[in-house]
């Protein structure tokens, strides 16, 4: 294959393209790989920014700002699937931390999120237990022995409907049903993502199926090869994006 370049033409007997993805355009992600498969027309699904922060609006932009640098355990998933057990981090923006991240590869926009706060506890189960055993405990104790206290503070002011006086005694079981699914199954949908800014990843990108798996040459072509976040290969935070960089690139030069 013979290149043009800004410094001339180069001849070569396979040319590799390890463009990457769009990912932190500051330091130099563009879509040069995308538009060269499409020089060769070949097929590269849409891109969209993975791995990346939730931004919020409104009221729970407000909500989340106030808690800014609060880490807490969570679960969450996206309409039900892939559930992720990660930390979750308050922004000024919205939510991110590796609960975030990794929801965010499988969220589509316009939809809701589910978080679990207590994802080891049926809560329940736990304050049916807790209204029997200390009738007498306010559900504000209740909440600062198992959240940080900006947070146990916060969840009872987002939802007024709690006397901090009132003991759980006299909690009727429908007003416990509703703490928990507070607690266990907040709904929450994001306004979008912080972009390509700070994403780790690129979702989409040029379609493996006309590649060959062993030397990542393009089917038809061998003189041109794909590897990396160019391709549409998304992994989970972990190291295996950097690992399916390394292990394609080494399948492609031994190839060579």
């Amino acid at each position: 294959m013979q290149l043009t370049t800004s410094i001339g033409k180069i001849d070569a007997g396979v040319v590799v393209v390890a463009s990457g993805g769009l990912s932190i355009p500051t330091m130099g992600a563009t879509g040069f790989g995308y538009e060269l498969a499409g020089q060769f027309g070949l097929e590269v699904f849409e891109t969209r920014p993975g791995l990346v922060p939730f931004t919020l609006s409104d009221t729970w932009k407000a909500r989340a700002a106030e808690l800014s640098g609060l880490s807490v355990p969570v679960a969450v998933s996206a309409e039900g699937h892939h559930r992720f057990v990660d930390p979750m981090l308050f922004t000024h923006r919205g939510l991110s931390g590796p609960a975030m991240l990794q929801v965010s590869s499988v969220w589509q926009p316009g939809k809701p999120i589910t978080i679990d706060l207590l994802p080891e506890e049926n809560v329940v189960e736990s304050l049916r237990e807790a209204r029997q055993a200390t009738p007498k405990r306010q559900l504000s104790t209740w909440l600062t022995e198992r959240f940080p206290k900006r947070l146990a503070q916060a969840l009872l002011e987002w939802y007024p409907d709690h006397d901090p006086a009132r003991p759980l005694a006299q909690y009727a079981n429908q007003a416990l049903d509703e703490w928990a699914g507070r607690l266990n199954t907040w709904q929450l949908k994001p306004a979008g993502t912080e972009g390509w800014r700070t994403a780790e990843v690129t979702m989409g990108g040029v379609n493996t199926d006309q590649l060959s798996s062993k030397t990542f040459e393009v089917k038809g072509l061998p003189q041109l090869r794909f590897i990396g976040e160019v391709l549409d290969v998304t992994g989970e935070l972990g190291g295996y994006n950097f690992q399916w960089a390394w292990a394609s690139g080494v399948a492609c030069g031994q190839s060579c």
